[in-house]
């Protein structure tokens, strides 16, 4: 069973939002893959992490690179977990589809874009079954406020 947790885009994007959930990811000493919906965007996001901030370093790489699996942080378009990472994050049109093999899986959405709301929606109703899900709202401030809970059944 894994941690579900709904990330509800509103205030920030996702490139201001994902490199602080890695930190927290890798502080506690997990791997983890971050499943995006296109080549293109996974590029993007690796340019991203490397320039995001001044004083910070977020050791990753792209699924297809030499070293994926010794990395700390793999971006990638697939289903796989080459690096074994007891994280997997979604975003930019990758939905998750099971929590099987993670520790915890963050899905994060655009509270902007319809579609992207009714796929979340699909999703936790998928999701809560199998798993402990929460839903976090992201607030004008930038700060996360928990707004839903589904508890697996046992």
């Amino acid at each position: 069973m894994a941690e579900v947790l709904f990330y509800h885009l509103e205030a920030r994007p996702l490139e201001a939002v994902i490199p602080l959930l890695l930190e927290k990811t890798l502080e506690r000493g997990w791997r983890a893959v971050v499943e995006v919906g296109s080549r293109e965007r996974a590029e993007a996001l690796d340019a991203h992490l490397w320039t995001y901030r001044d004083d910070s370093f977020l050791p990753h790489g792209l699924a297809g690179d030499d070293a994926e699996a010794m990395q700390p942080i793999l971006i990638t378009t697939e289903a796989d977990n080459p690096n074994a990472a007891a994280v997997r994050f979604f975003a930019d049109g990758a939905v998750p589809q099971s929590g099987e093999g993670y520790e915890r899986l963050v899905y994060m959405f655009s509270g902007h874009d319809p579609d992207a709301v009714q796929t979340a929606r699909d999703a936790w109703v998928a999701l809560r079954g199998d798993n402990d899900v929460t839903y976090w709202q992201q607030e004008a401030s930038g700060r996360w406020v928990k707004k839903g809970q589904a508890t697996q059944a046992t």
